[in-house]
């Protein structure tokens, strides 16, 4: 019997390899042995930035609230405990936005956190 060389699986399986290659540049697009090479970095680099991304957008969060702190007159750090000895529960994601978008809601919540600072 004769050994099948080039079989519809290896050629399907190097026809998705280059389908992901699309838009690289030069023989990244084309040559399978370097498309294979470039998708397998590729995807490794997009598999751990998906992780890296939570903690950029929590330290954006950070900044905001920070920023948002600064001009009421108090740290970052100093809001966490107050925050905290305040009982109150609410995530970076919140309170970032209501520092962004309702400058009002947030001072409340920083006149609370001065009240349980005792400042």
């Amino acid at each position: 019997m004769s050994r099948a060389v080039d079989g519809s699986r290896r050629r399907d399986h190097r026809k998705k390899i280059l389908k992901q290659a699309k838009g690289y540049w030069g023989r990244r697009h084309s040559n399978y042995k370097t498309a294979k090479d470039a998708v397998t970095k590729a995807l490794f680099y997009a598999y751990r930035d998906r992780k890296d991304r939570k903690g950029n957008f929590r330290r954006l969060w950070i900044v905001r609230i920070n920023a948002a702190c600064r001009e009421e007159g108090l740290s970052y750090s100093r809001f966490i405990a107050g925050l905290a000895s305040a009982g109150i529960t609410i995530n970076r994601k919140a309170l970032a936005h209501l520092a962004l978008e309702d400058q009002a809601a947030f001072k409340a919540v920083v006149v609370q956190v001065k009240t349980a600072l005792g400042a």
